[in-house]
């Protein structure tokens, strides 16, 4: 999968903020996964300080490992990631993929010079994708050559789910993570009532909707994050490995759920897929939210509350 960078312009959704007492609740700011992430966390000042420092130690960790052109192929870590990945694939009949990253180069999406690549570049790139091709010998993973692993789809999830369990265990009772639009949030806001979590519209400025969560993990995979017009046609950087082009069909996928790792990996696959339905009944502890490309919005999975602004 792409790795999706995202912005501060271009966050997939954001917190809604509430009153936050100085007093009590601690935020700040990192850079991390080439996006803003940012923390909010209800702690005292010192245990704030060494949760911030925990959680930058941890994505260093995640970003050196799965940074894009990197295999990261023989780290426990690594290991452990892309046997959830192989899990996602096999239940998704392959539409979640993380040896997509020879598409994202043919399309121009990894140095920024965009183009259309030719059938026969496409039907090259796709001889170097799947991973029933990768094989695992002796601890590590052996690729063919000319394939490439691209871990933005699922990386950025693990990272904020170990982040986040990481902070729990240490005491903090109530807050967030989000990082570019994946979060993971816990306890409850400084009202002391469920987080209000806004999914961005994608075609129009403001939010689709709002959510009311904790406990749960979230991410958003849309056309709008990452793309390209040429001749009036939209292409944009999640691909269908089984075509070689953008996927079709929908225009947002927000998944709810346990892990945000999951979350990540099911946003991507339910995008791509043109049968989400079949593979969120796999997973029952997750729910999301499709926009299809007419601009119709489908609840899918477990119940969740989801006010639509429509």
């Amino acid at each position: 999968m792409v790795k999706k960078h995202v912005i501060l312009s271009f966050f997939v959704l954001f917190i809604i903020p509430s009153c936050q007492s100085p007093r009590k609740w601690e935020t700040s700011t990192l850079l991390f996964f080439d996006t803003v992430c940012e923390l909010n966390l209800h702690c005292s000042p010192s245990l704030f300080t060494s949760a911030k420092e925990e959680v930058k130690r941890t994505f260093t960790e995640i970003e050196n490992l799965f940074s894009p052109g990197l295999q990261a192929i023989s780290s426990p870590l690594a290991m452990s990631l892309y046997r959830r990945a192989l899990d996602v694939y096999h239940a998704s009949d392959g539409y979640f993929d993380i040896t997509v990253a020879p598409l994202s180069n043919i399309w121009g999406f990894r140095n920024g010079s965009h183009r259309v690549p030719s059938l026969d570049e496409i039907h090259a790139a796709l001889n170097h994708i799947g991973m029933d091709r990768i094989e695992v010998k002796n601890g590590e993973l052996s690729l063919d050559p000319g394939m490439e692993l691209d871990w933005g789809g699922i990386a950025k999830g693990f990272g904020i789910d170990l982040a986040s369990q990481t902070l729990i265990r240490m005491g903090v009772e109530d807050g967030f993570i989000n990082a570019g639009g994946d979060l993971y949030c816990w306890g409850t806001n400084p009202e002391k009532k469920s987080w209000k979590v806004g999914i961005k519209h994608p075609r129009q400025k403001g939010f689709l909707g709002v959510l009311l969560l904790s406990q749960i993990g979230l991410a958003t995979t849309g056309d709008y994050q990452r793309y390209f017009i040429k001749e009036g046609q939209r292409y944009h950087h999640v691909f269908n490995p089984k075509s070689g082009y953008p996927s079709k069909g929908k225009q947002s996928v927000t998944v709810i759920g346990p892990e945000t790792l999951l979350c990540d990996a099911l946003s991507t696959a339910l995008f791509v897929s043109p049968q989400p339905k079949d593979i969120l009944l796999k997973f029952p502890e997750y729910g999301a939210v499709l926009v299809e490309s007419n601009g119709e919005t489908t609840l899918l999975g477990r119940s969740f509350s989801f006010q639509s602004f429509d």
